[in-house]
């Protein structure tokens, strides 16, 4: 009988943990916990802000905040709302949170493939030698207007080398890319490993902006693929061929 692998709820932990790395620190947006300073902080120097709990999952609680010529506007899945001031928007934000911990994330302009926004989901396992191995990419195709990319928000499941390729990118640098994030995935690994003992599974989100360069937008320490069943059956068996050596099964 193999385990499972233990899971860290925290967003603000992780972040931490990878902005104490000089390696990892390049690829984190810049995060703060939410608070009216903290607020004010971000939207002076990003024109996109990203507002979500600290424990949230499947994108469902993710806010986007835009700064206008005159106030911001505010959007939650395909609702918008505007606020006039600084004031007034956190006024909001904060009956939203009801105490409980957010963050504030600076709002990464996403890649388009064919006309749609995607992410990246890098998949790094241990196999039984405990060596840490990026197993598997896929990509996360949003719907234009929505606020995340996940499959619980209307999203669908891509192949890496279709999306790039949909992206614009060639057949060299989607192998470059490939090389990088499969790196980078092993790296996270094994900084998570110094942090805490236990970790057998980690699910990256990955962000590509305009220019390609990579952002990790979050990690993931009890990541779903069960999509990719109806998807990518392949990409899932090669998964699950790993998952079930820690315990897991779906």
């Amino acid at each position: 009988m193999g385990y499972r692998s233990i899971s860290v709820k925290s967003k603000w932990v992780k972040t931490k943990w990878l902005l104490q790395s000089a390696a990892a620190r390049k690829y984190v947006p810049h995060t703060k916990l939410f608070s009216r300073d903290s607020l004010r902080h971000m939207l002076s120097r990003h024109a996109t802000v990203f507002f979500k709990p600290t424990g949230g999952t499947g994108g469902f609680q993710v806010y986007r905040i835009r700064k206008l010529k005159r106030g911001y506007r505010l959007q939650h899945n395909a609702s918008r709302s505007y606020y006039p001031t600084l004031d007034a928007l956190y006024a909001y934000l904060n009956r939203r949170a009801k105490g409980r911990s957010y963050l504030l994330q600076k709002g990464i302009n996403l890649a388009k493939t064919r006309g749609r926004p995607f992410d990246i989901r890098v998949m790094v396992q241990k196999t039984n030698a405990q060596a840490w191995r990026s197993s598997a990419l896929f990509t996360k195709i949003g719907i234009s207007g929505k606020v995340a990319t996940n499959y619980h928000q209307g999203g669908r499941l891509g192949k890496f080398r279709q999306t790039l390729s949909g992206a614009g990118f060639g057949s060299d640098a989607i192998r470059r890319k490939e090389r990088e994030l499969k790196r980078l995935g092993v790296s996270v690994g094994k900084l998570f490993d110094r942090r805490k003992r236990g970790f057998r599974e980690l699910g990256l989100d990955v962000a590509l902006d305009r220019s390609g360069r990579t952002w990790i937008l979050e990690v993931n320490t009890r990541p779903q693929f069960y999509p990719l069943r109806r998807g990518d059956q392949a990409l899932y068996r090669r998964i699950m061929s790993y998952a079930r050596k820690y315990g897991r099964t779906k």
